[in-house]
């Protein structure tokens, strides 16, 4: 379960989620807040998640998302894909949580899988997906910040580097520096990783 129903609340309890969690007040007066909510909330849980956040403090750095998407929603002027500009707060509230981690050396452990009842999750399909995603994100957790955003919004996201550069606020050449920078060292992490995983499987 991912995003706004991670966090136990429907699409009707999104006005009170907003006025006790995100802290908006007369929701009826700001239905653009609401809408942005329920629309993108699972893209921001997503996003997070791919810039590094446990799974669980996903909930809290979503509500940070949130408290800043309040204060700064007047400032969006729609020349760019809301989720762009949603991409771009995300980045920095992801980028200030951990290094708030960092400097309080907490150790966080991520939630457990959720359990899965069906036949077809203990096929091989299943495994190999899992496995797959699970490289992915080890892969991802061993990359710079700065190349990872770039890596994620380009090839996951599937951003345009003009996009990237609008969200990063940098130059074109800038995003195609940090992209050519960020598939060698994907594949850098990948291929060591792999190789561990090999020698560990051989032991």
């Amino acid at each position: 379960m991912k995003g706004r129903e991670a966090w136990g609340h429907s699409p009707s309890d999104v006005d009170e989620v907003l006025k006790t969690e995100v802290g908006l007040f007369g929701v009826g007066d700001r239905p653009d807040v609401v809408t942005v909510y329920r629309q993108h909330a699972d893209f921001v849980w997503r996003t997070l998640q791919r810039m590094g956040v446990e799974e669980a403090n996903l909930d809290d750095v979503s509500q940070e998302v949130f408290v800043v998407v309040h204060r700064k929603l007047l400032t969006f002027d729609g020349t760019s894909r809301m989720t762009t500009w949603l991409y771009g707060i995300c980045l920095r509230v992801a980028s200030s949580w951990r290094k708030r981690a960092w400097r309080k050396r907490e150790q966080m452990m991520a939630a457990p899988p959720e359990p899965c009842s069906h036949e077809a999750c203990f096929g091989e399909e299943y495994m190999q997906r899992q496995e797959a995603q699970r490289l992915l994100r080890d892969v991802l957790d061993r990359m710079d910040i700065d190349k990872r955003a770039v890596f994620v919004m380009y090839e996951v996201e599937e951003l345009s580097t003009m996009e990237i550069a609008s969200v990063l606020g940098v130059p074109m050449g800038t995003v195609h520096s940090r992209l050519h920078a960020a598939r060698k060292q994907f594949e850098l992490v990948l291929s060591r990783l792999q190789k561990d995983k090999k020698r560990g499987g051989g032991a």
